[in-house]
């Protein structure tokens, strides 16, 4: 139970953040403020109370709907609160091992508690940031600049951060921003090609800020990833006969898919493919 508390509170402060997530990706739809204001139903606009709020409960208690209309709540309100609390959880657990390693490696305390305090409030804005991007691009085809940009500035200079006052090593700035590029080159050569038939030029942005935040070779997982499950994904979907090969799927939620894999479990799929390929 002692270790289980301090993941439940992670797991819950994440749902939590999660609720606004699903604020802010409703009011980019609307065109409103996601920092003013009031929550309200979208259905029938209705202020929500604080009991209606609750991630998780409030959905379950109300059994899916509106206390107030009673229409339907959409279901990726609870489902994007859950991601949340995982990946928070998933973050801790990843931040905390990164913590172990620079205890192993560095003498100095203050510098490895520093390391331990940015690194996971570094993660969880950009997985944030993430988040809002594959619901958004799943639901209307289009990755908002009003979501990359920032993203894209806050993992610039934290990359400049961490190259020169965590590791004291441009050579990671250096490996960041090559990652960067080439991703995005790479997406850019598609949508080139295709005259963007295949890729949108969200996705060149959206690949670019993968590089910065994964770096290499995590870069390389996440983007096969990306790419397999997309195929896996639209072959399923057209032996269904949801979708056909003219059919337009947004690439985006696949990307944020590969990033989140790869940022977990890159090293050791890395790992593998290598012993796989040296046997």
């Amino acid at each position: 139970m002692f270790h289980f508390f301090p993941l439940f509170i992670i797991f819950f402060l994440g749902m939590i953040v999660g609720s606004f997530l699903n604020c802010v990706i409703y009011r980019l739809e609307t065109g409103g403020n996601f920092l003013k204001g009031r929550s309200f139903c979208p259905h029938c606009k209705h202020e929500l109370s604080w009991q209606d709020l609750i991630p998780i409960f409030s959905f379950l208690i109300l059994k899916g709907k509106c206390r107030y209309c009673q229409r339907k709540i959409p279901l990726h309100y609870p489902l994007v609160e859950l991601a949340t609390g995982f990946l928070f959880v998933m973050i801790f657990h990843l931040s905390t091992k990164d913590f172990l390693l620079c205890s192993a490696e560095h003498s100095s305390f203050l510098e490895c508690s520093g390391f331990q305090f940015l690194v996971p409030l570094y993660y969880l804005i950009i997985s944030c940031f993430l988040i809002v991007v594959f619901v958004y691009d799943l639901k209307h085809f289009i990755i908002p600049d009003r979501v990359i940009y920032p993203a894209i500035f806050i993992a610039f200079l934290y990359n400049i951060f961490h190259s020169l006052f965590i590791i004291h090593n441009s050579k990671f700035l250096v490996q960041s921003l090559s990652s960067a590029f080439v991703a995005a080159l790479f997406f850019l050569l598609i949508v080139l090609i295709s005259r963007g038939r295949w890729m949108g030029v969200g996705d060149i942005k959206l690949a670019f800020l993968m590089g910065l935040f994964l770096g290499w070779p995590n870069i390389l997982v996440a983007l096969f990833l990306a790419f397999f499950i997309g195929a896996i994904i639209g072959i399923i979907l057209m032996i269904l006969k949801k979708k056909t090969l003219k059919s337009e799927i947004p690439f985006g939620p696949f990307l944020v898919t590969g990033t989140f894999l790869a940022l977990f479990f890159g090293e050791k799929l890395i790992y593998w493919y290598l012993n796989f390929v040296l046997i």
